[in-house]
């Protein structure tokens, strides 16, 4: 599949483009999938080939491609008006997303905080979170805490809450001094246990760290319950819990990056609310547009707000800004978006989907290189290891997930795996037979690959 000096539109892309998280070496031999439209839960590239997008392209096509209820949405904003600053100005759109968030969240988030992606939204917690402790007295809580295999995003700000090293290496002179503690690991529990009948033992690191470092730490952040970057590793709702009440008895902000997990990925419309959990800070972003426009949100509630509240000269304002703020063709796609989710018994429409998926990946639990298959809502992982006795991982140099990837693109399937963890993160309107069709071409991938 080696790039044909005659295809123009490629040999553009080769010469002009940069990639994100590519090594454009690689499109020397494979070039890049030349997308011309899309529909559904499909994309199509100039020949007509099918493709399905089982990756919601980057987790955020929440309702499919070209879904007709988005497309009018942002053709009557565009009608009315597609961008105004938001400072001095206010708009319809979002004053009603905000609402909506508000209503859709646990009670103590009253306040939203609209940004562009979910670094930045990320960012904004965690600044708010030591401008906060700097405005209430307490100047020395400027430091966050944050899990081994987490991942917040790319800016300088959020590498500096990653846990992966891939990410942050490259930056490390150059990042804050936060505090890594080592995180849940189901897959190879140091306990021993299950995550089904555990009680979240590995919850220790976090609070002897809270315990011991707690007048420096303003936060904690996790991924609740999937961390996505890491491998959608997952873990159970008792850590969740148990990180609530600890951070409350040590005054400190807990801060839920949900860019991910939320929207109905993991069957709740967001964790914090399906878990009763109430976070100092709630960062949103990926699915809240179903793919359709960059827009995050940042929600926090009425304590850390008055903060900020006051006199023009105690300049204790919150000064974060970004030229697309709040952007009202953004901001009417969202509204529809969370409409479609929360209308017409969507929600309860995702348990036969979620239950055809664990179902269908039973076929994938039987081959020989199945270390795990997890499954949290409609967020499906295969992790393929050398040795399924000890869990030993292929060496990264074999590069399995990417020759999956290669033979999914011959069998009309898109995916794009995390090392050698083949994931399913398909738009929530998939069918329970297409939910079939998907895991068993990935089976069929593996087979390929690892024995051909």
């Amino acid at each position: 599949m080696r790039l044909a000096k005659t295809d123009n539109e490629l040999i553009r892309d080769f010469h002009h483009v940069w990639h994100p998280c590519t090594q454009m070496k690689d499109h020397e031999e494979v070039p890049p999938l030349l997308v011309d439209r899309a529909e559904g839960i499909y994309l199509f590239d100039r020949d007509g080939n099918r493709y399905m997008d089982v990756i919601s392209s980057w987790w955020v096509n929440l309702l499919g491609h070209n879904h007709p209820r988005l497309n009018d949405a942002v053709k009557a904003q565009l009608d009315r008006m597609a961008h105004v600053m938001f400072a001095g100005i206010t708009h319809r759109p979002a004053i009603d997303l905000a609402e909506k968030l508000v209503r859709l969240t646990p009670p103590n988030l009253t306040r939203v905080f609209f940004s562009d992606n979910g670094s930045t939204s990320v960012e904004i917690a965690l600044k708010m979170s030591v401008q906060y402790w700097m405005q209430s007295g307490k100047p020395g809580k400027k430091r966050f805490a944050y899990l081994s295999g987490g991942y917040h995003g790319e800016t300088l700000g959020a590498l500096s809450v990653c846990g992966i090293g891939m990410f942050r290496k490259p930056f490390e002179e150059v990042l804050a001094p936060n505090i890594e503690v080592a995180g849940p690991d189901c897959f190879r529990c140091p306990y021993g246990l299950k995550p089904e009948s555990c009680a979240a033992e590995c919850f220790e690191p976090m609070e002897k760290t809270l315990e011991s470092r707690h007048r420096e730490l303003a936060a904690v952040i996790v991924e609740p319950l999937v961390q996505g970057a890491a491998g959608m590793k997952m873990y159970p709702a008792a850590y969740l819990a148990k990180l609530q009440d600890a951070c409350r008895a040590h005054g400190v902000h807990t801060i839920y990056d949900e860019i991910a997990v939320g929207f109905g990925r993991t069957g709740d419309l967001f964790v914090c609310s399906g878990k009763k959990m109430d976070p100092t800070f709630l960062c949103l972003s990926k699915g809240i547009t179903s793919g359709y426009l960059p827009l995050a949100v940042t929600m926090t509630g009425e304590e850390v707000f008055s903060a900020f509240y006051g006199d023009y000269e105690s300049l204790k304002l919150f000064i974060h800004s970004h030229s697309y703020t709040a952007n009202p063709l953004a901001c009417a796609c969202a509204n529809a978006t969370l409409d479609i989710l929360t209308g017409e018994n969507f929600m309860a429409g995702l348990a036969p989907r979620i239950s055809a998926m664990r179902e269908e990946a039973r076929r994938l639990e039987d081959l020989e290189w199945c270390g795990e298959y997890r499954q949290t809502g409609m967020i499906g992982a295969l992790e393929l290891v050398r040795d399924r006795a000890t869990g030993e991982p292929f060496p990264f140099d074999r590069r399995i997930g990417y020759r999956v990837y290669l033979e999914g693109l011959k069998r009309g399937i898109f995916m794009r795996p995390l090392g050698n963890v083949i994931y399913f993160l398909p738009p929530l309107v998939i069918s329970p037979e297409e939910i079939g069709t998907m895991v068993e071409t990935a089976r069929q991938c593996v087979e390929a690959v690892l024995n051909p």
